[in-house]
């Protein structure tokens, strides 16, 4: 299914059709924050004015019917650690320091805002609307062929009871198979990982290489038993206006965010 863009005034995000709850792929748009931060900057280590970030974070609430308080963040190291949060964890991150690095959150309590971080890497969320649990995790292309994606899945399997084909999963804006230009490394490790099976999401050009991470994901996605995939277009090089990319800017940039609120399972 596709992805819808949205718009409240100023505010433009990205939804997956169908994902079935509270979400968003937030764009570069919308937000408060100033110069190269200008203006949705949802990073807190990105050297912006921490009032304008809960503000950025108050205008995504207010926008999707979430509380701030209610958010707990990932603390990245392009790891294929996934950690379950519940009530406890709420405000990790924006109110309280993350301590236990990860990539990946599940949960299945109700209220919690799991959010993860991009600027170029892949986020992907998910929802069990039989369980009501949801996860959500970041796969740069390190923690992809870790597959932090199926091991999402697992941990939503092992932690509530899911079972893989009542999940759905929406994969959102990345650097696209037209940008994503490497080194040999990266489709070594690619390889390893799937063997021939990786052959049409690696292109050559002379002596570097283009891979297609959205590809992977989702092949890694339907290996754990997903059905249901929803699949952003977009990539955030060719589209640098509306979203953050670290490519483009150099470094120079505010985070992008995917964040999925449990509105199903146990209650905070």
């Amino acid at each position: 299914m596709p992805f819808s863009k949205n718009h409240l005034g100023e505010l433009a995000y990205l939804t997956a059709d169908g994902i079935g709850v509270s979400h968003c792929f937030s764009t570069r748009l919308g937000g408060v924050s100033t110069g190269v931060l200008s203006s949705m900057n949802l990073g807190t280590h990105r050297g912006d004015r921490p009032r304008n970030v809960l503000e950025n974070y108050r205008i995504l609430g207010r926008a999707l019917g979430f509380s701030i308080q209610d958010t707990v963040f990932t603390r990245q190291t392009h790891s294929d650690i996934v950690r379950r949060v519940d009530k406890d964890n709420a405000g990790e991150g924006l109110f309280f320091p993350v301590l236990q690095p990860c990539d990946g959150l599940v949960t299945n309590t109700q209220g919690l805002v799991l959010t993860v971080f991009t600027a170029d890497c892949t986020p992907i969320l998910f929802h069990d609307p039989v369980t009501g649990a949801v996860g959500a995790c970041h796969a740069g292309w390190r923690g992809t062929v870790a597959d932090i994606a199926g091991k999402t899945v697992n941990a939503m399997v092992r932690e509530y009871g899911c079972r893989p084909e009542n999940i759905r999963a929406a994969i959102g804006p990345n650097l696209g198979f037209c940008c994503f230009e490497t080194d040999q490394d990266v489709p070594d490790a690619v390889r390893a990982l799937l063997g021939a099976d990786a052959e049409p999401f690696i292109r050559p050009m002379d002596d570097k290489y283009r891979v297609d991470i959205k590809g992977v994901n989702e092949f890694l996605l339907r290996r754990a038993g997903i059905e249901f995939i929803d699949i952003s277009s977009d990539c955030t090089a060719c589209r640098s206006d509306l979203f953050w990319s670290h490519r483009v800017t150099k470094g120079n940039r505010g985070s992008l965010a995917a964040l999925i609120q449990c509105e199903g399972g146990v209650s905070a």
